[in-house]
């Protein structure tokens, strides 16, 4: 019985890498212009998208530098059989929610039903009085990332904004209707650290924590800022256009920003004007030692990408997740001969 579930389970999972290589790297979108013959070999040679050939100027050399992104998706795995808790966004918030702030869930849609932990938000008219008591919220798909599907609600001087886009209250309530499968979460007001860097978006930190083969023990292997710009209002994710400035683990200052569908670098914002380059974080050793504290209430756990949001309060956790998208990471040079790469051929993610 368990020799034909294990069998069961790993063409399951091969079947599911194969639709994921055809769909999300053979034919993902391209920002870059790329040879489709480079791009095709590359895919089929390594699992690269046709953007990772542009962006990390892959050649028959270099290539060897680099995590892929078939790569990634297998590092998915790694927390076999305990992924569930942290791809599942209303779970992975109920238990996070017993050790550190994370932003309130009020409100679930699912298969067209309207729920609430506490059962009093029943209707569409109920998430309007919430959010107009709340101020502003966001709506979330209940099974993607990347922050797709992600939009800010805002109740300001009596009118309704959907991102930057007044509506009317009707107009709010017909997007409620016809989206399905979201939560409706509050509004965490970041902190003047990162209003500073841009104000019009929520900034989050990709922290990376991971527990050290050859000590058993959860580390800090890597950290990024990530920025938003006026095209991606009001997410900051790197794969809608975001920027994502490097963050020194010893010092917590940050490097010039970059942009995985973009090759400039930007050491003020866009947009703002404001300084990126040699910005430091505040309490950024703190922020060190809570994120291995909590990281530790996981004992089951070796691989845990974190996005947290800073607020003058403290930390409040936006997601967890168990895995991190390699092109943010990747910016600064290649990691499968760095740290990264070895935690990968532990895990037997890779195999050289």
């Amino acid at each position: 019985m368990y020799r034909g579930k294990k069998i069961y389970d790993k063409i399951t999972k091969f079947i599911k890498l194969s639709a994921i290589w055809v769909i999300k790297i053979l034919f993902a979108p391209r920002h870059f212009k790329v040879n489709i013959f480079k791009s095709t070999w590359y895919a089929i040679i390594g699992g690269f998208m046709p953007d990772q050939v542009a962006l990390y100027n892959l050649n028959m050399k270099n290539r060897k530098e680099y995590l892929s992104e078939f790569d990634w998706y297998k590092s998915r795995y790694i927390n076999e059989p305990y992924n569930f808790i942290l791809n599942n966004k209303l779970v992975c918030t109920d238990i996070l929610k017993q050790y550190i702030n994370v932003a309130d869930i009020f409100v679930v849609k699912q298969k067209g039903k309207i729920t609430s932990t506490d059962n009093k938000v029943k209707t569409y008219e109920d998430i309007i009085k919430e959010i107009k008591r709340r101020g502003y919220a966001f709506i979330k798909p209940n099974n993607m990332g990347k922050g797709t599907g992600v939009e800010r609600f805002t109740y300001e001087n009596k009118k309704f904004y959907v991102d930057a886009k007044e509506v009317s209250e009707e107009e709010l309530i017909n997007i409620l209707k016809k989206r399905n499968d979201y939560h409706i979460c509050e509004g965490v007001k970041q902190s003047k650290y990162l209003n500073k860097l841009y104000d019009k978006t929520t900034n989050t930190i990709r922290l990376v924590t991971l527990r050290n083969p050859k000590t058993n023990e959860f580390e800090v292997y890597s950290a990024v800022q990530r920025i938003g710009t006026k095209e991606t209002i009001p997410v900051d994710n790197g794969s809608r256009g975001g920027l994502t400035a490097k963050i020194d683990i010893e010092t917590g200052i940050l490097t010039s920003a970059k942009c995985i569908q973009r090759t400039v670098d930007f050491d003020v914002h866009p947009d703002s004007k404001n300084p990126i380059k040699g910005v430091k974080i505040p309490n950024w050793n703190k922020i060190k030692k809570e994120m291995l504290d909590l990281a530790n209430k996981f004992p089951y756990l070796y691989f845990i990408a974190w996005d947290i949001l800073l607020t003058e309060e403290g930390i409040y956790i936006i997601e967890a997740n168990t895995s991190s998208g390699v092109n943010i990471l990747q910016l600064w040079g290649g990691e499968r001969n760095k740290g990264l790469g070895d935690f990968y051929r532990y895990h037997h993610i890779i195999k050289k």
